[in-house]
């Protein structure tokens, strides 16, 4: 494991401290925790982002015209 020393300003530092306090795990835990969720974000993005300059939008909208324009079940509804 890599032990990282880094400069945060005090508020944050506070926040993820009442953070870690409320969620009973360490501090080291929760930025662990908050660090893996950024990266994944970043990295989704990026790959979201090569997979829009290969796809292509007319194909996409002739897929979607084939599909019913019916209402979800419940089970599906937000």
């Amino acid at each position: 494991m890599t032990k990282l020393n880094t400069k945060i300003p005090d508020a944050l530092f506070r926040q993820a401290q009442t953070i870690a306090d409320r969620e009973q795990i360490s501090l080291d835990q929760f930025i662990a925790i908050a660090l893996a969720s950024q990266v994944s974000v970043w990295e989704t993005h990026q790959n979201v982002t090569e997979r829009a300059k290969i796809g292509d939008w007319e194909k996409a909208q002739e897929i979607l015209a084939k599909a019913p324009d019916i209402e979800p079940e419940n089970y599906d509804k937000f």
